[in-house]
């Protein structure tokens, strides 16, 4: 998502009046209203539950990818994709030019005006606050870089600060300094803090920016590998899991986890008959990190009930658990890089898709412009009749790329192509052939060839990549 705003930010709609032929555009809003008072064009209260998907798969259950090959998809990413990595791979040290240049590619003064949330623009004196805090000193031997595993769902901002701030749009759900997020057990290198020693300059799998000290713990490489590589784990399948409730004892109490999280199994021979005044035999045991007063890596058993929605290992990998994962976030608000305890549209098919294992870019165009998987381009230039033979050849699952936005697959019906996406903006033609624009705002069911982004142009008009995940 991210980044990428010019177009109207994050979707109002698809395909142009002349693309198309008639049936495409037509919107029986009136009949839709009349059902059920919604006005998301064609879809019905049916479409919105997976099984409706599901019956229509062939071969629902086949495996699209074996693990092996999801581990070759990642190794690949990491050597070959600038913006996967292995954070424990990164330099033992690094050179003040090296973190100079670290700093500067995520907390760049952004050339449009910015404004708090209460309506005043920042000024150069605000960004020098900012860049002040961020300075190091110079050291003649190098930066030592430290190593550690987040312990709770954390922020990722472009400067070490946690105020919100707004482009001239004034859109308060657009926080120009969210980046991203990380979840407990994800690895992370820190490059160096903030001058008053309350942020961190993070390198997580796939982004680089600044998060509050108290996100993550400090570990010796060989811990956080040695967690990180555990081959006997859980993974959270569910939109959200929480650990059970442990009296006196936060760090392990009801802590929330997304979908995604892998936490190591405690074995069975370090399993207690008693743990927290609870048998734990109706529970998942696992090991969560959490941070010592001292901010350094102390793993602490944690109880997962057995009825959470989680797996052991990674899921299969197949078109049917593709739509059951992402239906598990239908609903959920939209949440620029993952603000709001939400997620937007990357992090939404990230998610997804890490839930198998398959690690990917963290925004849009990083997804969308760079290659793995199978990639279908398309220019400017690219003939409409080329898109439309693309999407009718489309299989559950596969990702498409507007700029800003993507989108997920889910089916054809009545010759009407369905996705599911994370979604801000909603806008098409209405039956006078007036544009209708609305809100979504979150996880939603809509066909694709209504949506517009504007008068002018449609989803399918900007499409650039449909990328297929094999």
């Amino acid at each position: 998502m991210k980044r990428i705003l010019s177009i109207g930010l994050l979707l109002l709609g698809a395909l142009s009046a002349t693309a198309l032929p008639a049936s495409a555009l037509q919107h029986p809003t009136k009949d839709l209203q009349k059902n059920w008072g919604t006005d998301v064009m064609n879809v019905t209260q049916a479409q919105l539950h997976p099984d409706h998907w599901l019956q229509n798969l062939k071969n629902p259950e086949q495996q699209v990818m074996t693990q092996e090959q999801i581990n070759a998809h990642n190794q690949g990413l990491i050597v070959h994709n600038r913006f996967v990595s292995d954070p424990l791979s990164i330099p033992d040290s690094l050179t003040d030019k090296q973190l100079t240049a670290k700093i500067h590619s995520i907390s760049k003064v952004p050339k449009s005006a910015r404004y708090f949330v209460d309506g005043r623009q920042l000024s150069p004196q605000v960004y020098k606050v900012y860049q002040d805090n961020m300075a190091f000193a110079p050291a003649p031997n190098e930066h030592k870089v430290e190593f550690g595993l987040m312990v709770k769902r954390a922020a990722l901002r472009t400067f070490p600060t946690d105020e919100r701030v707004l482009n001239s749009g004034m859109d308060a759900d657009l926080d120009r300094f969210q980046e991203s997020a990380l979840f407990p057990g994800d690895a992370v290198a820190i490059l160096t803090y903030s001058k008053d020693k309350q942020w961190a300059l993070v390198q997580g799998f796939n982004y680089l920016a600044w998060t509050r000290v108290e996100n993550f713990a400090l570990g010796s490489k060989q811990q956080v590998a040695e967690f990180k590589d555990e081959s006997d784990f859980v993974v959270i399948t569910g939109a959200k899991v929480f650990t059970q409730y442990v009296p006196d004892m936060p760090a392990v109490s009801e802590q929330q986890l997304d979908m995604s999280v892998r936490l190591p199994l405690v074995s069975e021979n370090d399993v207690p008959t008693a743990l927290y005044g609870q048998n734990p035999y109706a529970n998942y045991v696992v090991w969560l990190p959490t941070r010592t007063p001292q901010g350094k890596l102390s793993l602490q058993k944690a109880l997962i009930g057995r009825s959470q929605d989680v797996h052991l290992g990674y899921m299969t990998y197949t078109k049917a658990n593709v739509i059951r994962q992402a239906f598990k976030f239908l609903g959920e608000r939209y949440g620029w890089g993952h603000d709001y305890n939400g997620r937007d549209c990357t992090g939404f098919v990230g998610e997804i898709y890490r839930s198998f294992g398959i690690l990917m870019p963290r925004n849009s165009g990083d997804q969308g412009g760079t290659d793995f998987g199978i990639d279908s381009r398309f220019s400017k230039q690219s003939p409409m009749a080329d898109k439309l033979a693309a999407i009718e050849s489309l299989e559950v699952g596969d990702l498409l790329y507007i700029p800003g936005h993507v989108m997920l697959y889910l089916g054809d019906e009545k010759g009407q192509p369905f996705v599911i996406h994370d979604v801000k903006g909603l806008a098409y033609f209405d039956e006078n052939k007036k544009l209708y624009k609305g809100t979504l705002n979150g996880v939603s069911v809509t066909p694709l060839l209504p949506l517009r982004l504007s008068e002018k142009n449609s989803y399918v008009d900007r499409l650039y990549n449909i990328k297929r995940i094999r």
